[in-house]
């Protein structure tokens, strides 16, 4: 008899098909009030959970007695209670490393948006306003040959030190738990305490992963260590920044701008003051969003799943 898996999460047919060849498959596209308690009367019996972004702790775990492994379709795995799932003996998967190179493309396109205001002129001309030569008052800021400092020098915070080292022409500070000797070596990278890089950089762009220790790990004090024409990237988690700290960082000119992909609430709410502020670029989580990426990480997925069912040790095995 095939384990049953359930699947949380809209994906490909061909990554369904692929499971399909050894598991019988639960597939619900989304989880919401009504599908809910369908979801939690099918994982009695599940074997295998693949998705992302559902919180798997004590409580949920209580009603998947069966559950063997869990595998998010994400490189983060805060939603997971690994403490939880180790007690009980199920594995936890992730999928790294896939989406490192189109998370930092949109690290750049923040960086080099709200250096140059390409979205806050991109609005001026389509609103008509362009009827002479471009003022002074509409310049932005260089960013090649600029400082960028990096907060979380892991697989995606290479390939952001890559693109700034090789494309642009930038000095890598970075900081980070332990030293990245690779970084070091291919991108001149140097490492740095954390108020170093931020007194240094005229970019500063945090990629930690969202932990215990990096809640809030921005806050009023780093943000007023920063340079006055610096600007701020946080394409990691919402958490990892202390969000008032941060508007108020910018209303006081304490900071030049800031380019965000992530936010405490998601969607974030429409009375947020950083949407109705010039110098911040808004995107709404898009950081691996693109049709090959989220192939690549629901594959990746899939593969941890049927290799931990089949007894063996998956690719992406999270350890505590």
């Amino acid at each position: 008899m095939k384990p049953k898996i359930i699947v949380y999460k809209k994906v490909d047919r061909k990554v369904l098909d692929f499971i399909a060849d050894t598991c019988e498959v639960v597939y619900f596209e989304n989880i919401d009030s009504e599908t809910y308690p369908v979801f939690l009367e099918e994982l009695q019996e599940a074997q295998g959970l693949l998705g992302s972004g559902l919180k798997v702790d004590k409580e949920l775990l209580d009603q998947a007695p069966h559950l063997k492994i869990v595998c998010n379709i994400a490189v983060g795995y805060d939603n997971l209670d690994l403490i939880a799932l180790t007690e009980r003996g199920i594995m936890g998967t992730n999928t790294p490393d896939v989406l490192n190179d189109t998370v930092a493309d949109t690290i750049m396109g923040l960086i080099l948006s709200t250096a140059r205001r390409i979205p806050e002129l991109n609005q001026w001309v389509k609103t008509g306003q362009w009827e002479s030569g471009l003022e002074e008052k509409w310049f932005g800021v260089d960013v090649h040959h600029k400082v960028l400092g990096i907060i979380g020098m892991g697989g995606i915070g290479s390939s952001v030190a890559k693109r700034a080292h090789f494309g642009f022409d930038m000095e890598i500070l970075y900081h980070n738990r332990t030293r990245n000797k690779d970084a070091e070596e291919k991108y001149g990278a140097t490492y740095c305490s954390m108020e170093e890089l931020l007194k240094k950089s005229d970019f500063v762009c945090l990629m930690t992963p969202l932990t215990p220790d990096t809640v809030n790990l921005m806050g009023k004090r780093e943000f007023e260590f920063m340079k006055e024409s610096a600007i701020f990237i946080n394409a990691s988690r919402g958490k990892t920044v202390d969000e008032d700290a941060l508007i108020q960082a910018l209303q006081k000119g304490q900071i030049y701008g800031a380019g965000l992909d992530v936010f405490i609430q998601e969607p974030v709410k429409k009375d947020n003051p950083l949407l109705s502020m010039n110098n911040v670029v808004t995107l709404p989580h898009i950081g691996s969003a693109t049709y090959e990426t989220r192939f690549k990480m629901a594959m990746t997925a899939a593969t941890n799943l049927v290799t931990g069912l089949q007894g063996e040790i998956p690719p992406n095995l999270i350890k505590k």
